[in-house]
């Protein structure tokens, strides 16, 4: 069973499309082999409404034909590819629908349940490990759960321009299971506008807070800007080969753009080739300031370029 298919429920866990408890069949899923992916989805998603349930979208076998961002996780992430150490995907549903506000209350009560699969895991297997990865608002779920966890719960965690304060992810990354987890924050200046959004109907509590696309500043958290051109061939060194960005603005471009998803792969499957003081010291001290991106220079074509020079 390379996927298995959990939301998180007013009573807690259950089993998506199935009557059948959550537990024993997680209990089941886990005795397997291989590394266990949490996939977490973000806003907008909800599993008990099928026009939006992540299950038939980002977190299908297939690609779903009415689905504009249709990349789909696990295959990508190399699930259900057949291998036989390609170990368990988690994906797990939350109700992210509503206005942003219900959102995050919803989040932190996933996170709850989130915790409760991760404890589950670890009595069955404390062997096998732990990596979760998010978008957008699933970075609360994933941080909420770390203040349910011990130390050693997760390992890496990934979160693709998440929708959380730093203020947030510093103090659960100071919990006992945030201390012993490793965090790549993956940003880009295209979703500077949902930054800006979060930060605007979202009250932070701490003053002059930011969202963390502007950058986490951790021992054990590192910062990749995908649409920085000095990060993506740095990353090369480490076998990820990411496209540069088309767009200004785009919120899912941190999982649709040809090579990203690949890249994290090899990231939570063999870590130990990706370490973390390796990836600090190849990537750019700091990110770009926010709106770089939107009012850069529009690109103009090398013919047109070398025709100025000869002009002036």
């Amino acid at each position: 069973m390379p996927i298995l298919r959990l939301n998180a429920g007013p009573e807690g866990l259950v089993l998506h499309g199935s009557p059948a408890p959550a537990l024993p069949a997680l209990r089941n899923a886990a005795r397997g082999n291989g590394p266990i992916i949490i996939l977490i989805h973000g806003f907008k998603y909800d599993p008990g409404t099928p026009r939006f349930c992540p299950h038939g979208r980002i977190f299908g076998r297939t690609r779903h034909p009415e689905s504009a961002y249709h990349t789909q996780w696990p295959r990508a992430l190399g699930f259900a590819c057949g291998h036989a150490d390609e170990g368990l995907a988690i994906a797990f549903g939350w109700r992210a629908r509503g206005n942003l506000w219900r959102a995050q209350r919803s989040a932190w009560a996933a996170g709850v349940a989130l915790a409760q699969a991760i404890h589950t895991i670890r009595i069955v297997a404390p062997r096998r490990p732990i990596h979760a990865i998010t978008h957008s608002m699933g970075s609360e779920v994933m941080f909420e759960a770390l203040h349910h966890l011990p130390a050693h719960a997760v390992q890496r965690i990934i979160t693709i321009t998440g929708a959380s304060y730093a203020s947030a992810v510093k103090t659960a990354m100071e919990t006992p299971a945030g201390r012993t987890a490793e965090l790549l924050n993956v940003t880009s200046r295209e979703n500077d506008v949902f930054d800006a959004m979060f930060e605007k109907l979202i009250a932070a509590d701490v003053p002059q807070d930011r969202a963390m696309g502007a950058g986490i500043n951790l021992a054990n958290a590192v910062t990749l800007q995908l649409d920085c051109p000095r990060t993506l061939g740095a990353l090369t060194r480490f076998g990820g080969h990411i496209h540069m960005p088309k767009r200004r603005v785009c919120h899912w471009s941190g999982y649709t753009r040809p090579g990203a998803l690949q890249f994290y792969a090899r990231a939570l499957r063999h870590s130990e080739e990706l370490q973390l003081h390796a990836l600090q010291d190849a990537l750019p001290d700091a990110s770009a300031p926010r709106w770089s991106r939107i009012f850069a220079m529009p690109h103009m074509p090398s013919d047109l370029l070398g025709w100025q020079k000869t002009a002036s």
